[in-house]
């Protein structure tokens, strides 16, 4: 199947504004279930773009403005071809059978930062960590008991909210969710990181939470398996549908755009999006 992406965003400033660099994550990460036909890339307000792989191996189009400007916009147009991918298609190595997982002294020694930070929030069952566990199962069951208990709402801008406050409320963005759910796959010892990017809703039969929008989950590393992506706002694992764009540590690890203006008050700004995701007939 072949699908074509169109994101735009647009911010316009009351005055003019003198922006930091800006770090655009839109690019769709390929690999063999991803296939890119064709891609172009647009930032405007006179940005010079510099292309680069970040610290996660990320890619990302630095955007430096010379001149203050009172607007500037992002575009992607891109092509790509998507192979159907089974999520649950995979063998975990003996040591990863179960949760939590006993990792080898070489995947520690590369995993160490995706297993830390936990705090000390109560969680509930089945997020607690609770003993020994098959790893499917229990990851089967964190999703789902999130996509059940907590209602989603859309909430375009600002930062995840704290784990304690969603639980709280039971009612969180797809980036409150993603928060919940790292927190919950270390406090298992279970080797987590945040992800963004598209989800597209092509034939899926059943109905999706953000369908053909931005969108976040977290993919846990399971031995044997590798990187295995989790959608905890849909109480799925993660198929074809999920196209990554970014995968990182914190929430700016993996904004779409990041960057911030210079200024000596506060100066009124508006964000604008489109975004169309529609499948391309053979």
């Amino acid at each position: 199947m072949i699908i074509r992406i169109d994101y735009h965003a647009a911010y316009a400033y009351d005055d003019k504004v003198s922006l930091s660099p800006h770090v655009i994550r839109v690019f769709p990460r390929r690999d063999m279930f991803v296939r890119e036909i064709e891609l172009s890339f647009q930032c405007g307000g006179g940005a010079d773009i510099q292309f680069r792989r970040d610290l996660f191996d990320n890619e990302t189009a630095y955007c430096f403005f010379p001149a203050a400007t009172h607007a500037f916009d992002v575009t992607l147009q891109a092509t790509l071809e998507l192979k159907p991918r089974n999520a649950l298609h995979f063998l975990l190595d003996t040591h990863g059978m179960d949760i939590p997982p006993n990792y080898s002294d070489e995947e520690l020694v590369q995993l160490q930062t995706y297993l830390a930070g936990t705090s000390a929030i109560a969680l509930p069952s089945p997020l607690a960590a609770e003993g020994k566990r098959p790893t499917v199962d229990t990851l089967m069951a964190m999703v789902r008991w999130m996509n059940e208990q907590i209602e989603y709402e859309r909430r375009d801008e600002g930062p995840p909210m704290p784990p304690e406050q969603l639980l709280a409320q039971r009612k969180g963005t797809c980036r409150d969710y993603t928060a919940l759910m790292l927190e919950a796959l270390r406090r298992n010892s279970v080797a987590a990181r945040l992800v963004s990017g598209f989800l597209w809703k092509g034939q899926a039969e059943n109905e999706r939470v953000a369908d053909d929008d931005l969108h976040a989950w977290v993919e846990a590393y399971l031995p044997g398996a590798g990187w295995i992506g989790l959608d905890p706002t849909n109480g799925t694992f993660c198929d074809h549908h999920a196209i990554a764009t970014a995968a990182g540590l914190t929430p700016d690890d993996i904004a779409p755009v990041s960057g911030t203006y210079y200024g000596r008050q506060h100066i009124p700004s508006r964000l604008s999006t489109r975004l169309s995701i529609t499948e391309i007939p053979a």
